[in-house]
């Protein structure tokens, strides 16, 4: 995995929230970063949250309950501040507790699951909106080190297979599935690590959207160790 850049064509850097949400996503680049070193212990958060399943949503009134020494408090107010900040701006974000996500298994040939490379997708103009606080960080591909996953002619054969439908129909099947959302990283694939603590803002495929979606996938967790991640 690569370490962040400044020449990376792809990336912006913004030093502070206003400029994370008000810069334009243009050209080849998709991904914008607002780098922060974060004060604070995320992970004294992580281990008083009792979490049942695989993975929780973490609430307001859940953090502010929760008994914590100054630097879990210092992180505490962090992670309410950035909640405070991205609702004000009008987004939804949750912040959640993940010892890890389903894997989709109904196609051994193409998962769908978040551990693929994958683009997100609204009817709207929007973005992603994402912070890694504990545990194994996001990753995003430059877009011409991928593939979309339908045009491998192996994986599309398979695909037609499952369709067994009108030919003018699998466009429309692929996209009702979201197999179109996948994609394959090349040979060559150099993957970024979105750091612990960074929120970052990721282009999202919606009509009329000037640049291509951000390729991103959920990385693949460490044993025993949960991931505090926000996201939007």
């Amino acid at each position: 995995m690569t370490a962040l850049s400044p020449t990376d064509h792809q990336i912006q850097y913004a030093t502070n929230f206003q400029d994370l949400i008000s810069t334009p996503f243009d050209g080849d680049m998709n991904a914008i970063c607002w780098t922060r070193q974060l004060a604070g212990d995320f992970a004294e958060i992580v281990e008083k949250v009792k979490l049942n399943g695989n993975i929780a949503a973490l609430e307001p009134e859940e953090l502010l309950e929760l008994e914590l020494s100054e630097q879990g408090q210092l992180a505490r107010e962090i992670l309410l501040n950035d909640l405070n900040l991205l609702t004000a701006h009008g987004a939804s974000p949750t912040l959640n507790l993940i010892r890890y996500y389903d894997r989709d298994d109904a196609y051994p040939f193409f998962p769908t699951d978040v551990y693929s490379w994958h683009v997100d997708r609204s009817p709207i103009p929007t973005a992603t909106f994402l912070c890694t606080y504990h545990g194994e960080p996001s990753e995003i591909l430059p877009n011409a080190q991928a593939q979309q996953k339908v045009l491998i002619p192996a994986i599309r054969d398979e695909l037609k297979k499952l369709y067994a439908g009108p030919d003018e129909g699998f466009e429309s099947f692929l996209v009702e599935n979201f197999f179109d959302l996948h994609y394959q990283s090349k040979p060559t694939a150099k993957p970024v690590n979105l750091g612990l603590g960074n929120l970052w803002r990721l282009a999202v495929d919606y009509p009329d959207s000037n640049v291509r979606p951000c390729i991103h996938r959920a990385p693949k967790e460490k044993t025993g160790q949960t991931r505090l991640l926000m996201i939007c």
